[in-house]
């Protein structure tokens, strides 16, 4: 019978090893901060923070801060920065939907009444209705559905605290994908051939999983980036006794099920 050896290392410096017939990978989906590979990021000589680096913005007052990535956490930064003082910019790469926080809790109530793309047709529309055209701020909207995008591709939708507000004022400035940076200076390319000079970038970037780093003979259960090889429902269980538990990139909601469904599976396999 195959068991896993696992090799932690303790406080002392040294490492104490586990061996079980049961593995279970449960180390999160956003375990490592990512930080994508720029041209002539090592030499910009401003401050490069990711976004769990972020205290406030009142140390920026006044200081000109990029914001890579639209997200919530870039969208909720970008705000914070402007609030204090900061001039602020937000790289804007992919279209995104951006809804008030009371309709996306009224759509969550709805999806028990009406159909998925029911539900996303209302969002969108209440979405225009409240924020307008705001292709002309730099912001595209997907053409498939807030929900649905959620369920399928685990991405969410911006939930906005006030941010829209600031970038219509001109408060807040939308860029295009970063290009690269001038070598030896505080200046950035864009995608669309304007630089622009900065004393500070917050990467809000999203984050990465280093499970293929550790985990040898678990090809079979997750791929490269760390995620399940199964689609969900079917995700949690892999061969000779490995598993995972909240990596179905369907945020908290999956986390019960995964722990029961592995849970049940030993038990029934110990039992015999």
């Amino acid at each position: 019978m195959k068991k896993w050896k696992v090799e932690a290392a303790v406080e002392d410096g040294g490492v104490r090893c586990y061996v079980g017939r049961f593995l279970v990978v449960a180390t999160g989906e956003n375990c490592d901060a990512f930080v994508p590979e720029v041209d002539g990021l090592s030499e910009f000589k401003g401050e490069v923070i990711h976004s769990t680096e972020y205290k406030s913005g009142k140390e920026y007052e006044k200081k000109k801060v990029l914001v890579v990535g639209a997200g919530n956490s870039g969208m909720e930064i970008a705000f914070d920065l402007a609030n204090h003082g900061a001039k602020t910019s937000i790289v804007v790469r992919s279209p995104v939907h951006i809804l008030s926080r009371w309709s996306t809790n009224f759509g969550l109530v709805l999806l028990k009444l009406m159909p998925l793309h029911l539900v996303d047709s209302l969002l969108v529309l209440v979405s225009k209705v409240t924020y307008g055209d705001l292709t002309k701020y730099g912001i595209q909207r997907p053409k498939e559905g807030p929900i649905l995008i959620k369920t399928r591709d685990a991405k969410y939708p911006v939930m906005d605290v006030g941010t829209v507000k600031k970038i219509k004022s001109g408060e807040i400035q939308v860029l295009p994908a970063l290009k690269s940076i001038k070598r030896g200076g505080n200046e950035i390319v864009f995608e669309n051939g304007k630089c622009h000079q900065f004393d500070a970038i917050v990467f809000a970037t999203g984050f990465k999983r280093s499970t293929h780093l550790w985990l040898q003979g678990g090809d079979g259960l997750l791929n490269k980036d760390g995620y399940p090889k199964q689609m969900y429902p079917h995700h949690w269980k892999g061969e000779n006794g490995l598993y995972c538990v909240g990596l179905a990139r369907r945020g908290m909601y999956t986390l019960g099920s995964d722990a029961q469904n592995t849970a049940d599976h030993i038990f029934n396999l110990i039992s015999k």
